[in-house]
């Protein structure tokens, strides 16, 4: 039996099934995501202060024009295929997927980054902030044994590492810095436990990301052993691409509001 409206529109709707079927699913993701959103901005208005500079904007800069990138390919492969270009296709597709790799890259090493950077609260009041290099052997925290070695720089207020734009912080000398654990209060990386910033950051860049990887699987179905239907029913595969490019377009759309919410405000 042949599930009707695979190709051709619904006369109630004007759409084929999978195409209402998407946009009745973005509708339910720009909810999910609008939640979030108001969360951050809740938590924004309540907060004393909020931390600037801590992320890497020239990388989340490329990571933008990466996933603008992949908007356009996708909707080259589409184009394609309308012009029965299957090769074209094949090639704007495998553009997408390798953009969406690129971007999970360059975001693995911004999280890389952040849980390796920590804060380290001494015992005579001062603060430690930088890169963990290096453990010594014997290091224990809770029995005071060992050292540990970042790259970073010492401040006497913890309120000094909340504003890394200011212009006096551009000016700190970053060196090699050797904690004896006696002389540590307490130490923790820039997880999404490190405090409420953190925790939305990771939140928001963390579920986008399962998103990303989502689509990537699906594109890359599509381009490999998917792509076979285009010689049973090049229509109905077709118009699956289509249906992808509208959830990959969202994709890229949310990334286009959390670059500027969590990189330059």
């Amino acid at each position: 039996m042949d599930i009707p409206y695979t190709v051709h529109p619904r006369p109630d709707t004007g759409v084929y099934n999978a195409k209402m079927g998407i946009w009745l699913f973005l509708a339910s993701e720009v909810m999910l995501f609008g939640g979030l959103f108001s969360a951050y901005v809740l938590l924004r208005v309540g907060a004393d202060e909020w931390p600037h500079g801590w992320l890497n904007i020239p990388l989340g800069t490329a990571n933008t024009f990466v996933l603008i990138t992949s908007s356009i390919t996708t909707v080259l492969a589409w184009v394609s295929l309308k012009n029965n270009q299957f090769s074209r296709f094949k090639l704007f597709h495998a553009i997408t997927l390798a953009c969406a790799l690129t971007f999970l890259g360059i975001k693995s090493f911004e999280y890389h980054d952040k849980f390796t950077h920590y804060e380290i609260t001494l015992a005579n009041g001062k603060f430690a902030d930088g890169h963990l290099i290096g453990k010594s052997r014997d290091f224990d925290l809770e029995k005071k044994t060992g050292s540990v070695t970042i790259h970073g720089y010492e401040v006497a207020q913890e309120v000094e590492l909340i504003d890394l734009q200011r212009p006096e912080a551009r000016h700190i000398q970053r060196e090699e810095i050797t904690i004896p654990a006696a002389e540590i209060k307490r130490m923790g990386n820039y997880g999404p436990w490190h405090n409420t910033y953190t925790a939305i950051y990771f939140t928001l860049t963390g579920l986008h990301a399962l998103h990303v990887i989502g689509g990537a699987l699906v594109i890359g179905f599509l381009w490999g052993p998917g792509s076979r239907m285009w010689k049973t029913d090049p229509e109905r595969f077709t118009n699956r691409v289509e249906v992808s490019g509208l959830f990959w377009h969202f994709v890229d759309l949310i990334w286009i509001f959390l670059f500027p919410v969590l990189y330059l405000l």
